[in-house]
């Protein structure tokens, strides 16, 4: 990476913080800036070595008075969102949206060069680009901390960026965006950064629509023009009309796993929504379509649609614009719950496609290519990806609900209980109630208030269009009978529309039997005929992690997917796998290319399903510069898995990983289940008590309010160790693994030849060190200094941080280098520019802890607020929440 690339990357960090400082100062007085200025200072020199300076920052905080708590944390908070608008500019600016070691920057032309030089005819490219399914689902809930009314704030500093970039010769074009920059940092620190309450299920749909309207509408046309021209140079064809190799889908007031607010009313409007916007997007389209294509030449077939007119194409999409019109006018009214009295509306794709699709086949006809492949390919293109729904809404739920149903359903109609009964009895239960003719469910059947939610949603379905829905997940979920209960479900109550079905595995113990339930599940010949061709399984990333420690389900779910591709294949199944992968490492998060590489050969073929989460949607996919690479990456690591699949590990690799894992899952098992010390530790030490009161996603952060560990969300779990710099979930137990393989004759050699040969292994090895590089054993240190007074406690948190120790020695054995990071100087460089600005935030976050609880949580607003600021600003400075 060369010099200059940085400059420009530093020279905004410091347009921005001064300008901050200005506004600050505007507001609060210099005397207040110099203050911040002498905790910047003291954090600084704290982190180049200077113990004296680390011990005056904390008594300096801890002297503050009450009153400048909260704007002295918002201070903090609001340079480290500036930072990422900085960091984030310089990676649209630079194509950098994943973390690359030098050199392995995925770009799909070479991509395609490889594929030919390995023998892959240009056919096959355009073949394998057009069939390709790409499903990338946006879900809510680790959420943005970040309001929506900042985000647009920021959107609009990242414009005057550009602006002044690109003034060298236009001073006065740069004098007037920088008074627009300080005018849009003011607005942003004179605005809460906390929302008052939580987001409902609606306004996460809302916030992804936004996505899409801002960035993704823009983006998609862009990736399938480069595509074309790609495919142009390399196989002399264009990508087909409606192929659409990436699309998007939600769970955006869909996903109801433990999530109350989540109704069947709230995916209704949620539907009409996408329905609404998705017109609103199009008219724009259109609107300019008739404004410019004013040619009189047609073919005969366009002539005979509209009459001898004038201007045919015009005729035409006057025509689609009334209907396009009348179906946002529809939408609003059912949202207001008004009755619609106006003319037709659109209902499918294809309504909306085929009067476009006449309109460019007469354009062709008649020679006018040119126009037809401007602005009109980009629409047809849109209606490929985004539908007349914008993004198709999965819908998941648990799967006791759905046993729930069952169990009152057999109980009313006095047919047995079958909660009782064993699996073979429900299965035989549930597919010769599959094949009945008769409907199962009375017309005026009384059951409790949560089956009666079950069956309303299913009703919801059954009122769609099948292509406005995505797929039902089924969470929890262990056995063949929760997949066929979801199946009788929708026969009974979801009429016409058939979703698939996937199930969900996300314990280390479902993650080790998954191949056996989708084995047994084909096998049943009554499920095959529902089925078809098509069988689709998630792997849950989160919760195994947390059950079972991150090497130990790192492995499970790779063998999952070994099994459940090989049990598909014997069966005659297509498989998509569905990844249910967070933005933390600590969650499956990391780069995606080189997690999609990294899976096992043959899991990947040509279709995959990922989510990508909260606050990430907005890193990936929030500006349409940045939202094209995602797409390219995403395209490029797919099609290389596909055509140039990952080597298969050799034999004593797996025996390696067994052990690995095995050992890993023990020691972490060790501490996490069986120390009676660790989860009022875990309490003690972490903000989790205080984390329900963030108003982030929409959903509950326990799943039942009392018990221990496992109670608790994957992400609220996540999120506090993430909080004090332990990121214990992502790294405990693989230290024990390593330390004792390094120690044994052979094991240092084995471990080497698998991070050079082994794409799995060797990702998993990169994830670790960026975690290590994040984690900050001082820091966790000081809030159990702050925060335990427990003699036991203190003594576990040492053995932790002891542990936490032997791990970083063994990686960079492993990886033989000196230090962590020597290969990824970028990743490196943006956590050292950011420590001076967290650093205080974690000094003043133990603080407000340790008052809160002295205090027993009756702190005054302004003080429980700024604890609410250390978080969103801890987590915006380390880029990843939950």
């Amino acid at each position: 990476m060369s010099h200059d690339l940085h400059e420009s990357l530093r020279d905004n960090v410091r347009i921005l913080g001064d300008s901050l400082g200005r506004t600050i100062a505007d507001d609060l007085g210099s005397g207040f800036v110099d203050r911040i200025e002498a905790i910047r200072g003291f954090a600084k020199r704290g982190r180049q070595g200077d113990e004296a300076a680390q011990r005056e920052l904390i008594d300096y905080l801890r002297r503050l008075p009450d009153r400048d708590l909260l704007p002295v944390t918002r201070a903090f908070n609001q340079f480290l969102n500036l930072a990422n608008i900085a960091e984030q500019h310089y990676r649209a600016r630079f194509r950098r949206v994943e973390d690359y070691r030098p050199g392995t920057q995925p770009v799909l032309s070479e991509l395609l060069e490889r594929a030919r030089g390995a023998g892959h005819s240009p056919r096959r490219l355009v073949e394998s680009l057009s069939g390709m399914r790409v499903e990338l689902v946006l879900t809510a809930h680790p959420t943005e901390v970040i309001r929506r009314t900042l985000i647009q704030k920021y959107d609009a500093i990242d414009d005057c960026l550009t602006a002044i970039e690109s003034s060298a010769d236009y001073p006065e074009r740069g004098a007037r965006a920088k008074g627009r920059l300080e005018e849009l940092i003011s607005q942003a620190w004179h605005t809460d950064e906390i929302r008052h309450e939580r987001p409902s299920p609606v306004d996460e749909a809302k916030w992804g629509f936004a996505v899409i309207e801002n960035s993704l509408w823009q983006a998609v046309p862009d990736f399938h023009r480069d595509l074309d021209n790609l495919l142009l140079d390399a196989a002399g064809e264009r990508l087909p009309l409606d192929a659409a190799p990436i699309r998007f889908a939600s769970w955006m007031g869909g996903d109801r796993d433990g999530n109350p607010n989540v109704t069947s009313k709230v995916t209704r409007e949620v539907l009409l929504l996408g329905r609404w916007m998705a017109a609103d997007l199009y008219l724009r389209d259109l609107e300019q379509l008739k404004a410019e294509l004013s040619m009189w030449k047609a073919n005969s077939a366009l002539k005979a649609e509209v009459g001898e007119v004038a201007e045919p194409y015009r005729e035409l999409l006057r025509r689609l614009l009334s209907r396009v019109e009348a179906t946002r006018d529809w939408a609003k009214a059912c949202l207001d719950g008004r009755a619609y009295d106006g003319g037709p509306i659109i209902e499918s794709r294809d309504q909306l496609y085929a009067p476009l699709l006449a309109c460019y086949r007469s354009l062709c006809d008649v020679g006018l290519d040119t126009i037809a492949n401007g602005a009109l390919l980009d629409t047809l293109r849109r209606v490929a990806v985004f539908g007349v729904t914008l993004t198709k809404l999965d819908i998941r739920q648990e799967a006791g609900r759905h046993a729930q149903v069952m169990e009152e359903l057999t109980d009313g109609l006095g047919l047995g209980h079958y909660r009782e009964w064993s699996e073979e009895q429900r299965q035989a239960f549930l597919l010769e109630e599959l094949a009945s003719r008769r409907p199962l469910i009375p017309r005026r059947w009384e059951c409790s208030p949560e089956s009666r939610e079950v069956i309303d949603t299913f009703r919801v379905i059954a009122t769609e269009q099948a292509e406005a829905l995505g797929t039902y997940i089924i969470s929890m979920a262990g056995q063949p009978s929760d997949v066929l209960a979801v199946a009788l479900l929708m026969k009974e109550v979801g009429g016409e529309v058939k979703l698939p079905i996937a199930p969900l595995f996300e314990t280390l113990d479902d993650l080790n039997h998954a191949g056996d339930a989708i084995d047994r599940l084909l096998s049943l010949p009554g499920y095959r005929r529902l089925c078809g061709e098509r069988q689709e399984v998630m792997i849950g990333y989160s919760d195994s992690a947390k059950d079972a420690g991150q090497l130990a389900a790192a492995w499970a779910q790779y063998r999952a997917q070994e099994t459940l591709v090989e049990v598909c294949e014997r069966h005659g199944v297509d498989l998509t796998l569905f990844h249910g992968r967070g933005g933390t490492v600590g969650r499956g998060g990391g780069p995606a290319h080189a997690a999609i590489l990294s899976q096992p050969p043959g899991s990947v073929n040509g279709s995959l399903r990922v989510t990508e989460q909260g606050e990430m949607i907005r890193f990936k996919f929030g500006q349409p510069e940045i939202a094209l690479r995602s797409m390219e990456i995403y395209a490029c690591a797919v099609l290389e898995a596909t055509l140039l699949p990952p080597p298969a590990p050799e034999p004593h690799w797996r025996e390696e990983m067994d052990r690995l894992a095995e050992i890993a899952h023990r020691a972490y098992v060790g501490v996490v289940r069986e120390d009676p010390d660790f989860v009022p530790y875990f309490r003690a030490v972490t903000p989790e008590g205080s984390l329900g009161r963030l108003p982030l996603g929409s959903r509950p952060t326990k799943r039942r309010q009392d018990g221990g560990v496992e109670t608790l969300r994957a992400i609220p779990w996540i999120f506090a160790w993430t909080q004090i710099r332990l990121m214990l979930p992502a790294w405990l137990g693989s230290g024990e693994a390593f330390a004792t393989r390094l120690e044994e004759e052979g094991g240092r050699e084995v471990l080497q030849e698998m991070r050079d040969r082994w794409p799995f292994f060797g990702t998993y090895l990169d994830m670790l060190e960026m975690l290590l590089a994040k984690a900050d054993v001082g820091i966790a240190a000081y809030y159990e200094h702050r925060l335990v007074d427990e003699p036991t406690l203190k003594a576990l948190g040492q053995r932790l941080r002891e542990r936490f120790a032997r791990l970083n020695a063994v990686v960079l054995e492993i990886l033989e280098q000196e230090e962590l990071l020597e290969k990824t100087p970028l990743i490196y460089q943006a956590i050292a520019v950011r420590n001076p600005y967290i650093d205080p935030l974690h000094g003043l976050q133990a603080e407000l802890l340790q008052r809160n609880r002295d205090a027993d949580g009756a702190i005054s607003a302004d003080l429980s607020r700024a604890l609410m600021v250390t978080m969103a600003g801890i987590a915006a400075g380390l880029r990843n929440t939950g």
